[in-house]
This record gives structure tokens, sequence and C-alpha cells, in this order.
């Protein structure tokens, strides 16, 4: 079924409860573990509906944040997710301490179980208010994102299509487009401020609430940390301080000479060129036609993904003034169809969306129907494997979306993906230096930013910029707001993702298969685990990452 023809009903919540009550009622009662199992069949299915529903909702307050009746929705959705979540806890938790256990871990599998130890350290009655407050502050920061109205040069842009100026590759050009965008930001920064100093407090009481010292943990918990914490994150930062700091450094000198300037400026820290980025030739459609010829000739298995998301329109890539900043892809189980929504803005950025959100798709469209839906709830940090790994797996295509500038875009990809790596590590060592420091006021949370620059990008030079200069710049990173603690999966998948380049260097093919092994493992085993069994170093082991920037040297 086509996107756009899914029909949408709001779930009822009256008979959401009525349904996991009598199923709590009816699994306690359960007198053999194939009975439970059957149970769970029916909350699976029951599920996949409700889900379904509230997960177009969203979307559809996303493709047009302007639209009344699904911003409704959208605020309906935020107000019972959190009700929702502590009936599923309630529910596994009855499956947790099932005398049957043995028998059901055996059946769904044993990440789930850990998953459900940690769900259950998440969440209570006692908070649900709490996060309901906390949803309300993200749409308020996402509404401040999504409307923002930016004038440059006659004409009005929001932030995703203000991204074409911020790269242009006439220097005074993207120097007034950044100065605007600081501008807005500017503006913006208090009520931002306010919006983040009270998601910071409200996660902080949530994590009291529930006993813990603070937010940290909790964050974990919710992240579905099941196989490290935070002692091996900060393990793996300090070997990208040690390892990939200096790496980018020499990319930085070399991007100098790359677009012809003596100092680089922040305004310069997104251009590889003296005649500005390669952007892709051709329309939105021919990009996505281009897509469909580069997937039907990798593999039967992406011919086949492809062709499902253009055959059910499961795109929604154009950008819009009235549309939810950034890109996505989501998963909609009753219909067993990954989409994926994009702002296309003529930059190279409309190409990651053909590779990175489709490895992401792929992933969910090649295990669509594992009869055990539980092997699916990725965790974020191997979730992005998929997405920036089909990245470099594409990388033999890319004269069909930028012509004779392919090798420049290859050039670009590689060394903004390098460049990538400290950026990440510096927004996840400041979420932990916030929610650490929860009483930090606004002013000091920015200094923490500023100071985190010196270390991370010590290249990086705001030019006394009133609002990036004074520590500002995390305001425009989402995922600051939306998922505390996400980010770090980003770098983890990366450095992994390039394991899987030098690999496919050597042997493109027994890449590949062990790129599609890993996509169909999903969830059966652990992190570490599922990483040693496709051929894979794990991330947090010492002398990875040294090894990892010696073969990346090699390529850039």
């Amino acid at each position: 079924m086509k996107l756009s023809q899914m029909p949408y009903e709001r779930p009822d919540m009256d008979e959401i409860k009525a349904f996991y009550e009598k199923l709590i009622e009816d699994s306690k009662n359960a007198k053999s573990g194939e009975e439970q199992l059957q149970l769970h069949q029916k909350y699976r299915d029951f599920r996949a509906d409700y889900f379904t529903e509230l997960t177009l909702a969203v979307f559809r307050h996303n493709i047009d944040t302007s639209d009344e009746y699904y911003s409704k929705e959208n605020d309906y959705a935020d107000e019972v997710m959190p009700l929702i979540s502590n009936y599923e806890n309630q529910y596994k938790k009855v499956l947790f301490e099932s005398p049957y256990r043995e028998y059901l871990e055996e059946k769904i599998n044993k990440i789930f179980f850990k998953n459900i130890e940690l769900a259950n350290n998440s969440i209570s009655e006692e908070i649900l208010p709490l996060m309901q407050e906390e949803n309300a502050l993200i749409s308020k920061y996402d509404k401040v994102i999504a409307s923002a109205k930016i004038p440059f040069d006659g004409e009005e842009y929001n932030i995703s299509l203000l991204r074409k100026k911020l790269t242009d590759e006439n220097r005074d050009t993207r120097k007034r487009a950044w100065k605007a965008l600081s501008e807005y930001f500017l503006s913006v920064t208090d009520e931002i401020d306010d919006i983040y100093d009270k998601l910071v407090k409200n996660r902080t009481e949530q994590a009291k609430k529930l006993g813990y010292d603070n937010y940290v943990e909790l964050g974990y918990n919710r992240m579905q940390r099941n196989a490290y914490r935070r002692a091996e994150v900060e393990n793996f930062r300090k070997q990208i301080k040690e390892s990939f700091v200096p790496f980018v450094c020499e990319i930085q000198e070399k991007r100098k000479a790359q677009i012809g300037v003596d100092e680089l400026k922040y305004y310069d820290n997104d251009v590889f060129f003296k005649n500005g980025n390669p952007a892709p030739i051709g329309t939105p459609e021919e990009i996505m036609k281009a897509g469909q010829e580069m997937y039907s000739e990798l593999s039967p298995e992406t011919k086949e993904f492809f062709d499902f998301m253009m055959e059910n329109e499961l795109f929604d890539v154009l950008g819009r003034k009235t549309k939810k900043a950034g890109g996505y892809m989501d998963y909609l189980p009753k219909y067993k169809a990954p989409f994926i929504f994009a702002n296309f803005n003529g930059t190279s950025g409309d190409v990651d969306v053909i590779t990175h959100e489709c490895g992401h798709a792929f992933q969910g469209y090649v295990t669509r129907n594992d009869e055990t839906p539980e092997n699916n709830d990725l965790t974020m940090e191997t979730a992005e494997i998929h997405s920036m790994s089909m990245e470099y797996f594409t990388y033999g295509w890319m004269d069909k979306f930028f012509g004779d500038r392919s090798d420049d875009y290859l050039k670009m990809h590689l060394q903004d993906s390098i460049t990538f790596i400290p950026y990440g590590c510096m927004v996840d060592e400041f979420q932990h230096i916030v929610y650490d420091k929860p009483e930090m006021t606004p002013a000091e949370r920015k200094q923490v930013w500023k100071n985190l620059e010196k270390t991370y990008r010590p290249w990086l030079d705001f030019d006394g910029d009133e609002f990036f200069d004074e520590g500002g710049f995390w305001q425009k990173q989402g995922h600051i707001f939306w998922n505390p603690f996400y980010y770090i999966d980003y770098v983890l998948a990366s450095v992994v993702a390039m394991q899987f380049k030098v690999w496919m260097d050597k042997d493109y093919k027994d890449a590949w298969n062990h790129y599609l092994q890993l996509c169909k493992l999903s969830t059966r085993d652990f992190y570490e685990n599922e990483l040693a069994e496709v051929g894979l170093k794990s991330p947090f082991k010492d002398g990875t990452i040294e090894e990892l920037v010696k073969n990346m040297k090699e390529k850039v």
C-alpha cells in the first residue's frame, strides 16, 4: 500500500488500557510457556497496529508542521506514549518474572529479556507526567527549528533549505549565510536555553525519582546499552582524542589547499573544493531514478528492496518550508514497510539520503518477515552500522549522481566522515558533563561546549561570531534534545563502517556478504559478539582505533 493511502485512526487509550490489563492477567495465569508465547503473539499483533498509527501521526505532522489536525495528533502521541510504555513495561515484567522464562528466552531471544531489565529500571507511574512534559518540550524545540524563517539575499529560507547557501562555492556568500543562521539562533537562543534547561531538570528529576544519582545511568538504560556502559564509552573517546583528532588536523591542512585559503574559518568547515562541493546532477526525480538503477545493480536483495520502496511511495524527501528539519527512516510494522523522511536541498546530502537512510531501510526490509520481531529491536550503535556502511558500498555508483565530479564527492565524503568522528565524541562528552552537573546555568553550558571545541576541533575558528564563538553551536544539534546519549552511536557505527570500507577495498564481494550477514543477524546477540561473528573488531578494544587510523590514512 502506498504511504499516502495508509489510513490513520487515532488509537483509543481505553482500548489499549483494557487490552494490556487483560493480557497481563492472562499471562500471569498462563499454565505453560507455550500458552504464554501464544499470548505474546497477540501482543505483537496488537502493538503493530497502534504503533503504526502513532508513527503515521508523527510522520504526517513532520511533513507539514503547519497542519492543525496532525499537529494535534502529534501532541496526542506525545501524551500517550509514556502511558503506553508503562503498560508495556508492566506486561514485559510478567514475562521477565515468568516461571517459563527459560522457554521464552529460547523462543524469543536473550537480548529481549536484558532490555526488559533495563526498561523496568527506566519508568514508573510516578514519573509519567514528567515523561509527558519531556515529550512536549522536545516538540517545542522542534517547532522552534522548523518555524525558522531566515531572510537571505531577498528570499526566505528554513534551516534545511539554507544548507545550500552555507556550503556555497563563493566564500562571501557562505559567510553571509552562516551569519544569517547565527542571527536566527541568536534571536531564539534564550528560548532554546530555557527549553533545554527544563529538559535537563526534568530528566534529572525523573532519574532521582527512580533512585539514580543523576540522569546519565537512566539515559544509558533508555538507550538500551545492554552490552557496554560509561567506562567503555570513556575509553573509546580517549582513543579518539589520541588517534583521530591528530588525523583530522592533518586533513584540515589538506582542505586548506583544496579550497585555497590561508586560514580556515567556521564558514569554511563544510566546504572541500575551490569550485564548491560537488552537488547532485538532475532533479529530485532523476536522483531517485539513479538510486533505483544503482540498487538494481548492487545486488538482487537491494533491487527488490528499492523497487518495493518506489512502488509504495515510501519516500518523502522534498524540502518544504513547513517541514520538520532533518531526515530519518522509520518502520510501519502493520504494513511491514520501512519509509524515509528527508529534506532534499540540492546538496550532496540528497544523495546521502539514498545511501544512508536506505541502509537503515534495507536492513528493515530484509528482516521484515522474521517471525520473531524482537530480533529487530535494534540498538542504535548497531542500526547505524547498516546505514553508514551502505554509504561506502555504493561508492562505485556515484557517477550516476555527480557525473564528472564523482571523484570529488568520494574525497569529500571520506574526509567529512573522518572529520565527523571527533565532533560526535564532543556531543557525547558535552551531554555527560551537562547531566553530571544539571545545576549549571545556560551560560555555563555554553562555556563547556566552547572548551570542548578546543579539545575535539582545535582547527576551528569561529571568527568572533556572536553566537557560535560563545559556545552556541550545540543548539542546532537536535539529538541533544531528542535522545540524550544517542549521538555516540553514530561515532561507534562510523568506525565500524570504516572497517567495512577497508575490507571492501580488498575484497568487495566478501565484505558485502558479511554486511548482509550483519543486517540479517539484527539483534540475535549482543553488540560485540555480533561484530566478532561477521569479522569486525570492537571499537572499545584498545588498539582498534589506532589500527583503523593507520588504514584510513592510506585512503585520503
